[in-house]
Formats: C-alpha cells, structure tokens, sequence
C-alpha cells in the first residue's frame, strides 16, 4: 500500500484577463451598452457585477481541475449539480496490474500527526483492504467485484468542469469550518488557483 498527498492540477492555461473580457461582453447585453467597452474596463465591470449580486453572468466562463484526492471526498464533490466529471473507475482499473504496481495507493489523512496512534490504525486499515482485494482478484473475482473491499481512502482521479459561478458556490461550501477536513484542504489549493488566475472574481 502506498501512501500520497492530494493535489489540484490545471487541465488547461487560465486567462483570467480574457474570461473578464469575455464576461463583459456578455453581461453588456443586458444593459445594452458595448459602446463601454474599452481595453481595461472589464475589470471594473465585472466587480460591478459581484458587487450587486448578478452572478449569473459568470455562468459564461468555466475552468477544468483535476483533483487527485480520495473516493469519499469525491463523493462529496459529484453532489455539485452545475458541473461535469470523469472519475478514475474502479470497475475498469485493476490495481493487481503492472500499471498500477500491484499496489493500492490512498491519500493520507492529514487530520492525524504521524505520531498519532489513529494514523497507524488506518494504515493497518489500508493494508487490510489491500490484501483483501488482491485476494478476491486472485480468487477470480473481477476488478469490478474486488472493489467493494477498497476503502473511502483510495486515491482517486476526477477531472471536474464548472463555471465560474459554480466554483465560487463550492468554495463557499467546502471551505466552511463545518467542511470534510480533507475536502477544505483540498478547497483551499483550488481557491488559491483560481485568485491567483481570475483574483476580481475569486478575491473575495
């Protein structure tokens, strides 16, 4: 069983300067005043826009992240309705191949300091469903029967699409201090991707 950190990557190059642009000439039309425009007007224009709440127009623009995290905390993330996903399956990967090293691998909890007596208990844990799984395969049990013994821990790939205004409600959502611990740090890698790359819409 081998252990990792979760991670936040792009799928794409964020041009925050353009989505604004962009968001702009959308949200003009409702007022009906493109005669505005100008090359640095975007910027206060779609401040304008948060500041009153029309969110609605960042629905225009949308960023792509993979997350590499554990399966439970992607559960959590498949429940935001305004987005797409394509997960790593269980039913088709099998662990027992060469690809994946005939190992399992699962995000460590960081909740838990590596003194902790609860951390060795779920690396136990971890070990168990490992051998549990590779057992059934051995036994004849197909990938997609084997993966009732993995566990919550597992690590996951999800490539995850939302527009902007999705983003700003999950952020919202999982980084309350009532959140998942793992999925606010996760929350927090993402929020800091998306102010460093479109800081007039993620700022606040």
């Amino acid at each position: 069983m081998r252990e990792t950190a979760f991670a936040v990557i792009s799928e794409e190059e964020i041009d925050g300067g353009a989505m604004l642009r962009r968001l702009e000439r959308a949200g003009r039309t409702c007022y009906k005043s493109e005669e505005r425009i100008t090359g640095d007007s975007a910027l206060q224009f779609v401040t304008m826009l948060l500041k009153h709440g029309h969110e609605s127009v960042l629905e225009h623009e949308k960023v792509t992240l993979r997350l590499i995290c554990d399966r439970g905390v992607t559960h959590e993330i498949v429940r935001h309705r305004i987005g797409s996903y394509s997960q790593e399956s269980t039913r088709y990967c099998n662990y027992g191949g060469a690809k994946f090293g005939r190992e399992i691998t699962c995000i460590r909890p960081t909740f838990w300091a590596d003194d902790d007596p609860r951390l060795e208990l779920w690396r136990q844990s971890m070990r168990e469903s490992e051998r549990a799984y590779f057992a059934l395969l051995d036994a004849g049990a197909t990938p997609q029967e084997a993966r009732s013994v993995l566990p919550n821990s597992l690590k996951t790939e999800i490539v995850v699409t939302y527009n902007l205004r999705e983003w700003r409600h999950f952020l919202r959502m999982r980084l309350a201090p009532a959140a998942h611990p793992q999925i606010r740090e996760l929350a927090s890698e993402i929020r800091r991707i998306l102010r460093e790359n479109i800081p007039a819409v993620f700022d606040d």
